[in-house]
């Protein structure tokens, strides 16, 4: 089987790019984007992934972690409901969630399962975290950046270890200090080098920490927390809905057609 996996806030945080006119501008960027993206995968399964609350790594940072992210407002959150709303009820899509863990951990939990049953996985998302699973070589894991439009090259460095001696600025994670990405880089590949930064209780304490905090859960032996909900796939529900939100230009007849068929195969 091929199996797509959505990372859903990274994606609708993209669809704040483009049309900007309209109560539900976002929603229509994300659905006209979403569509060429299942096209060019044709997958037998999408799973359209949540965020949780990521308790244990605000424990482990004494709330620090993602603490410099600043809200994106009201009208950008009214939208992503919209969205996730018409996606969970309507699209033949699986959303998943999970209460207390990353969407990152979870599109991982999920792709490691799938890749060991031998499917095809492919995840969409610019989110850097899930290079790590790449390193593992015994599954056929794929990441496509939709911004860049390539596929993530496999590093030929752990990760985990070089962007925990680094940090990650983005999730408010500190790195080593004076460590940047070639240090980082040089570091990862010097067994001596890194054995020094160990030696150093410092410099290990904050290793370990960060390697704890970017270092993706996987939780499938307990895998019952897991929210699923998977839409009904109504065609004409979803049009009445385009309809009702103004979305003209993707109900024209040859476009709304092409969207239909895009996700037959679901």
């Amino acid at each position: 089987m091929k199996i797509l996996f959505l990372d859903a806030y990274n994606l609708i945080y993209r669809a704040r790019s483009g049309f900007t006119k309209g109560e539900y501008a976002i929603v229509y960027n994300f659905f006209r984007g979403v569509r060429p993206l299942v096209e060019k995968f044709n997958p037998d399964k999408v799973y359209f992934v949540l965020e949780g609350v990521p308790k244990f790594r605000k424990q482990l940072s004494e709330g620090a972690y993602k603490g410099n992210r600043t809200s994106a407002g009201d009208d950008f959150h009214r939208q992503k409901a919209a969205i996730i709303n018409i996606v969970g009820e309507l699209f033949p899509f699986e959303s998943v969630r999970h209460p207390d863990l990353e969407c990152d951990d979870t599109i991982a939990t999920l792709a490691i399962q799938h890749a060991s049953q031998g499917d095809d996985v492919t995840i969409i998302s610019s989110d850097s975290d899930f290079i790590q699973l790449l390193n593992i070589e015994r599954y056929d894991i794929q990441i496509y950046n939709p911004i860049k439009k390539i596929f993530v090259e496999t590093p030929d460095y752990d990760y985990v270890t070089w962007k925990a001696l680094r940090g990650d600025a983005t999730d408010n994670i500190p790195g080593i200090p004076g460590v940047g990405d070639k240090t980082a880089t040089k570091i990862v590949k010097d067994p001596a080098k890194m054995q020094a930064i160990l030696e150093n209780k410092e410099k290990r304490e904050i290793f370990e920490r960060n390697v704890n905090l970017i270092r993706l859960v996987d939780f499938s032996n307990d895998i019952s927390k897991l929210e699923r909900k998977t839409g009904t796939g109504d065609w004409e529900m979803i049009e009445q809905t385009f309809e009702d939100l103004e979305f003209d230009s993707m109900l024209k007849e040859k476009t709304w057609n092409k969207f239909v068929k895009t996700f037959e195969r679901l």
